[in-house]
């Protein structure tokens, strides 16, 4: 009686241990046809606050079943008895076996404050079973699509295939299957191969005929089990239209190994970098460049993360613009990825423009390579270095183009005569030059003689009454006053029409006109007198905006948004600003 007794003792003790956290699975019944879908519920039911959930529901081993649906639900509630709180959690799981007989199902497992707990394995009874295609059917019972996925376990943003199979009893019935959508989830990146339809296989499974509608790669960006999401299409005809769905496949993806470098990022393949000067002219202090870097290979070049060119004190860089030229086929995606950086030299002298370090995962070798960081050296000149290299010649055609730019005229658009820089010096050019200046010279002359005949048989006006000193400099002023609106439109319609050095052409010459107004020459001056006059905030909007400017009028590829931007904001700021 005594150790009767102890025993209900040590078992209440136990109850009352153990009671706060339940794991339990049930199934509704214990033995079925070979028709019936086996339901399974697993409850978890957690009692107080300070327990804590660390992994999710494991599943046991499935393999003699197929997973046709699943499904959860989580409540809580307020014991009244006790006063604590209690959070439930219901999985509904729907299984299809794919034998007879009497199968086993393990144990579920979940991992609560660094404690496992598990349900009891349980056995259930399958009586006869029928045969069946392993392809998902529609309502029409006549169409099925099937999902097939080459490499079931890969590594994380490893790619694997996957092709799509329509299968049908009436060959009619491909032509009708349309709109395929391939599996949107958060957890996979999905690209698109081929969408050509293959040749019809009369007889692949079975009495059925298939084809092949669709091929497309996955890039699983999660470790662990991940099911892939059927694909869905749409079965169209004169009297009806159905979708149908195929069946979901689950792949594992492995963790990366451990071991991974400090700048290893998501980059999974086998890949080059390399950083290139795209700027033909010389470097100059405060003048921006082009530096292109460039990403190549194979692997998950299209969404992971690329090197950036590091920061430093001896240069200024901006945020790139990317382009890729990538493609993908069955052996994988391949290409290479540009960023097109802008960076502003701060010194002159030798500077070294370095990337970031980067580093891959080599699934082939199971192995990261760490490629370091990529370097250029860049020579950046000042702007009297630049002056003094230049040639005689570079000299007079600099000359020739600023007057050609100077005295552009609508009869004759002397810009297009203007001198490109050419490594090879060519007499012609030179003699053209001569002979344009010349003409010019030589009209000037006839327009002074003109105007001085002009003058001569001029006849004589009263002269109109002089008034006080304030008012004429009021007359002139009002007189030599410009319009900026007009300078506004002009720029609207190069914008429209993109010719876009003539448009950087003209807020040069909108610039010059305003600081004329003030009286200030350079642009240095001119930002110290709007501080002083205009307020902080107004000057630092004309050095972001002057700033911005030389960065588009030098990037290697204009965007119509970044200009139409840049507009409004010359718009803005001109519109404050001129007097």
């Amino acid at each position: 009686m005594q150790y009767r007794i102890t025993y209900i003792l040590f078992l209440l003790v136990s109850v009352i241990s153990y009671g706060q956290v339940s794991l339990t699975v049930t199934p509704d019944k214990t033995s079925y046809s070979g028709k019936d879908v086996i339901n399974l519920s697993i409850v978890l039911e957690v009692e107080g606050n300070e327990y804590s959930q660390q992994t999710k529901l494991r599943l046991p081993d499935f393999s003699k079943f197929n997973l046709i649906g699943t499904g959860s639900v989580s409540n809580g509630f307020i014991d009244p008895t006790t006063s604590t709180y209690v959070s439930q959690s219901v999985t509904r799981l729907a299984l299809e076996p794919k034998e007879k007989g009497k199968i086993k199902i393990g144990s579920f497992l979940i991992t609560i404050n660094n404690k496992i707990y598990k349900t009891e394995p349980f056995d259930i009874f399958i009586k006869d079973i029928e045969k069946k295609a392993s392809v998902a059917e529609n309502t029409s019972k006549n169409v099925y699509l099937n999902m097939e996925i080459e490499d079931k376990e890969v590594y994380q943003n490893q790619p694997t295939i996957a092709v799509l199979k329509v299968y049908s009893k009436s060959m009619d019935n491909f032509r009708k299957v349309r709109n395929i959508h391939l599996p949107e989830q958060e957890n996979l990146d999905v690209y698109p191969v081929s969408f050509a339809k293959s040749e019809i296989d009369p007889s692949d499974n079975g009495n059925m005929a298939s084809q092949i509608l669709a091929v497309f790669m996955l890039f699983p960006n999660e470790s662990g089990y991940v099911d892939v999401p059927g694909v869905s299409a749409s079965i169209n005809s004169y009297s009806h239209k159905n979708k149908v769905v195929s069946n979901k496949v689950k792949i594992n993806v492995k963790k990366l190994p451990e071991g991974s470098p400090e700048c290893f990022k998501n980059a999974v393949g086998n890949f080059n970098v390399s950083v290139a000067n795209a700027s033909t002219e010389k470097a100059e202090v405060k003048k921006p460049i082009n530096v292109v870097v460039k990403v190549s290979g194979e692997g998950n070049i299209k969404n992971m993360e690329l090197p950036k060119i590091a920061e430093s004190p001896d240069y200024e860089v901006f945020a790139p613009k990317i382009t890729s030229k990538v493609s993908v086929g069955m052996t994988g995606m391949k290409g290479e990825v540009l960023a097109n950086y802008v960076i502003i030299p701060k010194k002159a002298g030798e500077i070294v423009i370095k990337t970031e370090q980067f580093a891959f995962f080599d699934p082939s070798s199971k192995e990261y390579v760490d490629l370091g960081q990529e370097t250029l050296a860049v020579n950046a000149f000042s702007h009297e270095q630049i002056l003094e290299s230049r040639t005689t010649v570079e000299k007079v055609n600099e000359y020739t183009n600023t007057f050609l730019e100077t005295v552009n005229t609508p009869v004759l658009k002397t810009t297009s005569f203007k001198v490109k820089e050419k490594s090879k010096f060519h007499w012609n050019i030179l003699f053209i030059n001569i002979t344009i200046l010349l003409v010019l010279f030589i009209a000037y002359l006839l327009f002074k003689t003109w105007q001085k005949n002009r003058r001569t048989v001029k006849e004589t006006v009263p002269s109109k009454p002089l008034g006080s000193i304030a008012e004429t400099e009021s007359e002139i002023r009002e007189s030599l006053k410009m319009d900026v609106n007009d300078y506004f439109s002009y720029l609207e319609n190069l914008k429209d029409n993109e010719d876009y050095q003539k448009f950087f052409q003209t807020f040069d010459e909108l610039d010059l006109e305003v600081r004329n107004q003030y009286s200030q020459s350079s642009v240095e001056d001119f930002r110290n007198f709007l501080e002083s006059s205009k307020g902080s905030a107004v000057a630092e909007e004309y050095r972001s905006l002057t700033q911005k400017v030389q960065i588009e009028k030098y990037a290697p590829v204009k965007s119509v948004e970044g200009i139409d931007e840049l507009l409004k904001a010359i718009v803005n700021l001109y519109s404050q600003i001129s007097k």
